[in-house]
């Protein structure tokens, strides 16, 4: 008998799950999985060097040098060799090949699937009201999206010079009280009339400027930028109707904008992220796509929504692990943020509309109240100010119709409204 026919066939590569991305949402997708139980392969694919890691402290407490890198890593790096998880760090995923399951990387290498999670996060917009602005790649402009923007970032916060940061969004104004605790002089610019005024309405918008001015923020409110130019004598200059403003250093924070193009040259549905449903499996169900990316359906709210916040990567990291599981589990929690501004610590929980009626409950001006959003006398949406430990409260409150002059009335305790 010859050697070929007595020959035993190779042995066939057991897939498993392989997760595309280095976020909070990808590492508690894998810690979820093996810590349910899961025994077949992962692989973690990311284009960054780094250890998963989680990203609100790149706006605060990183930059403001108060926590090192290490702290941002919700699972260290032993977790992972010790779990069995591959970590393919540094590397990016070119293309989803869906009949044959199976994702090819940069250098063409292969690696096949039986589940594929897509957790590749947003980038900073360079466009939006400010499309094709000139001058965004100048040396000195910065966005802030990864460690090492951060990192750079630090480097610049210097005491003394000047920032100017174009955008008030939840990192615009989050960067601007980290620059003033380092003794850097700010000026924000933006086309509306208060910051944050798409996420949270005038009236909370209006009190963020008010401490931001108390602490030396200088605020350019409804100016429009042009562009960014380069002045051999006076350094960066942002452009504005109303004239240049000069800059040591400029940081875009206009936005963010979910990496679907990978999702979306696989023949996957895209909404404003990738579509899944409230399992997180996407139009192939063997894909799911979590985090930023994910336009996932919330069985509460009885709609599909994009969430970009901390909590919702968690929670949907390991809503995947139970869906790859098998587990009868869905997209059911309301949307959580918080933020940490100079004095300022918030927490929001729920789902306000622009023209839902606002409520408060305390004194603005003394820094510590609630904020409550009502929809024809339902409360949709609860933010507290300064106020710790009443967030759950105020959770099981989203749709309860509570009179506003209960809510008003701080004599009524939270628990028993």
């Amino acid at each position: 008998m010859s050697e070929s026919a007595t020959k035993e066939p190779a042995a066939q590569e057991e897939l498993g799950t392989v997760v595309i991305g280095g976020g909070l949402a990808a590492a508690h997708c894998v810690h979820a999985l093996r810590e349910g139980g899961y025994a077949k392969p992962i692989t973690l694919i990311a284009s960054e060097n780094e250890v998963p890691y989680e990203r609100p402290p790149l706006s605060k407490e990183f930059l403001q040098g108060n926590k090192p890198a290490q702290e941002l890593e919700p699972f260290p790096a032993g977790w992972y060799a010790d779990a069995g998880v591959e970590l393919r760090l540094g590397t990016t995923a070119e293309s989803i090949d869906v009949a044959a399951r199976q994702v090819t990387l940069r250098g063409s290498a292969t690696v096949g699937y039986e589940n594929l999670v897509i957790a590749t996060g947003c980038r900073s917009r360079l466009g939006g009201r400010n499309a094709n602005m000139d001058g965004w790649d100048l040396p000195g402009v910065y966005t802030l999206r990864s460690l090492e923007d951060s990192r750079k970032l630090k480097e610049q916060l210097v005491s003394g010079k000047n920032l100017v940061i174009i955008g008030a969004g939840w990192i615009g104004m989050e960067v601007a009280a980290s620059a003033r605790a380092a003794g850097v002089e700010v000026t924000v610019i933006t086309p509306d009339g208060v910051p944050l005024a798409t996420a949270m309405g005038t009236e909370f918008g209006a009190h963020v400027a008010q401490l931001h001015v108390a602490n030396g923020v200088k605020c350019r409110f409804g100016t429009a930028v042009s562009g960014i130019g380069s002045d051999p004598r006076k350094g960066l200059v942002v452009q504005t109707p109303t004239g240049d403003v000069p800059a040591d250093f400029v940081l875009l924070a206009i936005g963010a904008v979910p990496n679907n193009e990978l999702a979306e040259a696989a023949g996957l549905e895209i909404g404003t992220g990738v579509v899944v449903d409230e399992h997180l499996r996407s139009s192939d169900p063997n894909i799911l796509a979590i985090g930023d990316i994910a336009e996932a359906y919330n069985t509460t709210l009885g709609r599909a929504m994009r969430v970009e916040h901390w909590d919702n990567a968690i929670r949907q990291g390991k809503l995947a692990a139970a869906t790859i599981l098998g587990r009868d589990e869905s997209y059911d929690w309301l949307p959580y943020f918080f933020t940490d501004q100079f004095d300022l610590g918030m927490e929001y929980v729920g789902d306000r509309a622009a023209d839902d009626e606002v409520v408060v409950r305390g004194d603005m001006s003394a820094g510590e109240f609630i904020i409550f959003w009502l929809r024809h006398g339902v409360i949709t949406a609860a933010m507290n100010v300064n106020i710790w430990d009443v967030n759950d409260h105020l959770r099981s409150m989203i749709g309860k119709n509570i009179p506003v002059s209960t809510l008003q009335d701080s004599d009524n305790e939270l628990t028993a409204l």
